[in-house]
């Protein structure tokens, strides 16, 4: 690789968005596909890049296995994602993704970069900035505790 290529990587890599990950799980074999279309808008509309995505099931007996995006109908909602790895996601995540999973379930692993946050977080990067913490609230987890406050709110009468 040229000096000018590892420069013109460096600074792709610099206007990259925050990266994130996600293992959504589904009771059964296989997820119905209603979430691709509006994952799938936000592709189209630029405010995400999917950078990896595996698919897996987690038998009753605890076996895991991958599913070959290339196997599949070339009509399959799921079939968009096929060429959507880029390696970034070794076994090691994956086998660490399968531990999450309960027996007889399914799931997809999915990177991303948020690019719709590229350009505050590039701003920050060449500011000096750095990323020391992040983290995200289930939305279980904030709907429990708004049902709590409204359980401890006194009612007007």
């Amino acid at each position: 690789m040229s000096t000018s290529d590892t420069a013109a990587a460096r600074e792709e890599l610099e206007e990259l968005g925050p990266i994130d990950y996600i293992v959504l799980e589904w009771p059964g074999r296989q997820p119905t596909g209603e979430a691709i279309p509006p994952l799938l808008d936000l592709v189209d509309r630029g405010i995400i890049r999917i950078i990896d995505v595996a698919f897996m099931a987690k038998d009753p007996d605890g076996t895991v296995g991958a599913l070959d995006l290339a196997s599949l109908d070339a009509d399959s909602t799921f079939a968009e994602f096929e060429g959507a790895s880029t390696g970034l996601l070794g076994q090691e995540d994956l086998e660490e993704a399968a531990n999450a999973l309960e027996p007889g379930t399914s799931a997809a692993v999915l990177v991303w970069e948020n690019r719709w946050a590229a350009p505050v977080a590039a701003a920050m990067r060449r500011s000096g900035g750095q990323l020391v913490a992040s983290g995200r609230i289930p939305v279980q987890a904030v709907l429990a505790a708004l049902d709590a406050l409204e359980d401890t709110t006194p009612t007007e009468g």
